[in-house]
Protein backbone atom coordinates (compact mmCIF):
# COMPACT_ATOMS: atom_id res chain seq x y z
CA UNK A 1 0.00 0.00 0.00
CA UNK A 2 1.34 3.42 -0.91
CA UNK A 3 1.90 5.96 1.88
CA UNK A 4 3.08 9.54 2.03
CA UNK A 5 5.64 9.91 4.81
CA UNK A 6 8.04 12.44 6.25
CA UNK A 7 11.62 11.67 7.15
CA UNK A 8 11.74 12.65 10.84
CA UNK A 9 15.14 11.42 11.87
CA UNK A 10 18.05 10.35 9.81
CA UNK A 11 20.72 8.68 11.86
CA UNK A 12 24.07 7.21 11.08
CA UNK A 13 24.44 4.12 8.94
CA UNK A 14 21.62 5.22 6.60
CA UNK A 15 18.91 4.44 9.17
CA UNK A 16 15.90 6.72 8.95
CA UNK A 17 12.61 7.02 10.79
CA UNK A 18 9.55 7.77 8.70
CA UNK A 19 6.30 9.29 10.02
CA UNK A 20 3.34 8.08 7.95
CA UNK A 21 1.12 11.02 7.01
CA UNK A 22 -1.40 9.61 4.52
CA UNK A 23 -2.20 6.44 2.62
CA UNK A 24 -3.74 5.65 -0.74
CA UNK A 25 -7.20 4.08 -0.44
CA UNK A 26 -7.91 3.95 -4.18
CA UNK A 27 -6.36 5.34 -7.34
CA UNK A 28 -7.28 8.97 -6.69
CA UNK A 29 -8.37 8.73 -3.05
CA UNK A 30 -6.09 9.30 -0.09
CA UNK A 31 -6.77 9.36 3.64
CA UNK A 32 -4.85 10.95 6.48
CA UNK A 33 -3.14 8.56 8.87
CA UNK A 34 -4.76 9.14 12.26
CA UNK A 35 -2.16 7.33 14.34
CA UNK A 36 0.00 9.85 16.19
CA UNK A 37 3.00 7.55 16.42
CA UNK A 38 2.93 6.03 12.95
CA UNK A 39 6.70 5.73 12.77
CA UNK A 40 8.66 3.20 10.77
CA UNK A 41 12.39 2.63 10.63
CA UNK A 42 14.19 1.82 7.43
CA UNK A 43 17.67 1.18 6.18
CA UNK A 44 16.65 2.04 2.62
CA UNK A 45 18.15 5.22 1.18
CA UNK A 46 16.11 8.30 2.14
CA UNK A 47 16.50 12.02 1.50
CA UNK A 48 17.32 14.38 4.37
CA UNK A 49 15.30 15.01 7.49
CA UNK A 50 11.94 16.74 6.88
CA UNK A 51 11.66 15.50 3.29
CA UNK A 52 8.43 13.98 2.03
CA UNK A 53 8.69 10.51 0.52
CA UNK A 54 6.39 7.89 -0.97
CA UNK A 55 6.65 4.59 0.87
CA UNK A 56 5.38 1.30 -0.48
CA UNK A 57 4.39 -0.99 2.41
CA UNK A 58 3.58 -4.68 2.34
CA UNK A 59 0.53 -5.95 4.24
CA UNK A 60 2.92 -6.84 7.05
CA UNK A 61 3.99 -3.15 7.23
CA UNK A 62 7.39 -4.10 5.84
CA UNK A 63 8.88 -1.26 3.80
CA UNK A 64 9.26 -2.40 0.22
CA UNK A 65 10.36 0.84 -1.40
CA UNK A 66 11.07 4.48 -0.52
CA UNK A 67 11.15 7.15 -3.22
CA UNK A 68 11.25 10.91 -3.31
CA UNK A 69 7.82 12.48 -3.70
CA UNK A 70 8.85 15.51 -5.75
CA UNK A 71 7.54 14.11 -9.04
CA UNK A 72 4.31 13.00 -7.36
CA UNK A 73 3.71 16.41 -5.74
CA UNK A 74 4.41 18.18 -9.04
CA UNK A 75 1.98 15.85 -10.82
CA UNK A 76 -0.69 16.76 -8.22
CA UNK A 77 -0.03 20.44 -8.76
CA UNK A 78 -0.21 20.01 -12.52
CA UNK A 79 -3.39 17.91 -12.38
CA UNK A 80 -5.36 19.86 -9.82
CA UNK A 81 -3.97 23.21 -8.86
CA UNK A 82 -3.17 24.62 -12.30
CA UNK A 83 -6.75 24.07 -13.45
CA UNK A 84 -8.25 26.13 -10.64
CA UNK A 85 -9.42 23.24 -8.51
CA UNK A 86 -9.27 24.81 -5.06
CA UNK A 87 -10.79 23.66 -1.78
CA UNK A 88 -13.47 26.34 -2.24
CA UNK A 89 -14.21 25.07 -5.75
CA UNK A 90 -14.48 21.51 -4.48
CA UNK A 91 -16.75 22.64 -1.64
CA UNK A 92 -19.03 24.45 -4.10
CA UNK A 93 -19.11 21.40 -6.35
CA UNK A 94 -19.94 19.19 -3.38
CA UNK A 95 -22.78 21.56 -2.44
CA UNK A 96 -24.06 21.53 -6.03
CA UNK A 97 -23.93 17.76 -6.10
CA UNK A 98 -25.86 17.62 -2.81
CA UNK A 99 -28.48 20.02 -4.23
CA UNK A 100 -28.81 17.83 -7.34
CA UNK A 101 -29.13 14.75 -5.14
CA UNK A 102 -31.87 16.40 -3.08
CA UNK A 103 -33.63 17.59 -6.23
CA UNK A 104 -33.49 14.10 -7.73
CA UNK A 105 -34.79 12.64 -4.48
CA UNK A 106 -37.75 15.05 -4.54
CA UNK A 107 -38.41 14.27 -8.19
CA UNK A 108 -38.25 10.55 -7.46
CA UNK A 109 -40.69 10.95 -4.57
CA UNK A 110 -43.04 12.97 -6.79
CA UNK A 111 -42.89 10.32 -9.50
CA UNK A 112 -43.59 7.60 -6.94
CA UNK A 113 -46.56 9.57 -5.62
CA UNK A 114 -47.90 10.03 -9.16
CA UNK A 115 -47.41 6.34 -9.92
CA UNK A 116 -49.42 5.46 -6.80
CA UNK A 117 -52.18 7.90 -7.84
CA UNK A 118 -52.28 6.42 -11.34
CA UNK A 119 -52.45 2.91 -9.91
CA UNK A 120 -55.32 3.93 -7.60
CA UNK A 121 -57.18 5.54 -10.52
CA UNK A 122 -56.59 2.45 -12.66
CA UNK A 123 -58.09 0.29 -9.92
CA UNK A 124 -61.08 2.66 -9.69
CA UNK A 125 -61.57 2.47 -13.46
CA UNK A 126 -61.37 -1.33 -13.38
CA UNK A 127 -63.95 -1.39 -10.57
CA UNK A 128 -66.25 0.93 -12.54
CA UNK A 129 -65.80 -1.19 -15.68
CA UNK A 130 -66.73 -4.30 -13.68
CA UNK A 131 -69.76 -2.50 -12.22
CA UNK A 132 -70.86 -1.34 -15.68
CA UNK A 133 -70.40 -4.87 -17.02
CA UNK A 134 -72.60 -6.28 -14.23
CA UNK A 135 -75.25 -3.59 -14.78
CA UNK A 136 -75.21 -4.30 -18.51
CA UNK A 137 -75.77 -7.99 -17.82
CA UNK A 138 -78.60 -7.13 -15.43
CA UNK A 139 -80.18 -4.82 -18.04
CA UNK A 140 -79.86 -7.49 -20.72
CA UNK A 141 -81.49 -10.01 -18.38
CA UNK A 142 -84.27 -7.53 -17.59
CA UNK A 143 -84.73 -6.88 -21.32
CA UNK A 144 -85.06 -10.62 -21.97
CA UNK A 145 -87.54 -10.95 -19.09
CA UNK A 146 -89.53 -7.97 -20.34
CA UNK A 147 -89.56 -9.34 -23.84
CA UNK A 148 -90.73 -12.73 -22.52
CA UNK A 149 -93.46 -11.04 -20.44
CA UNK A 150 -94.66 -8.97 -23.42
CA UNK A 151 -94.76 -12.06 -25.64
CA UNK A 152 -96.81 -13.96 -23.04
CA UNK A 153 -99.28 -11.11 -22.72
CA UNK A 154 -99.79 -10.84 -26.42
Amino acid sequence: MLHLAQVVKKGALSNADLRLLAYQKAEEIWAVVLEEDALLSTTLPCPGEGALVLVELADTREILQVQESTHWVLALIQAYLTTGITPEFLQKEAERAEQWRQSLTLQSQELSRRALEIEARREQIEALEEKIKQEKQELELMAVQLKTTVQKDS
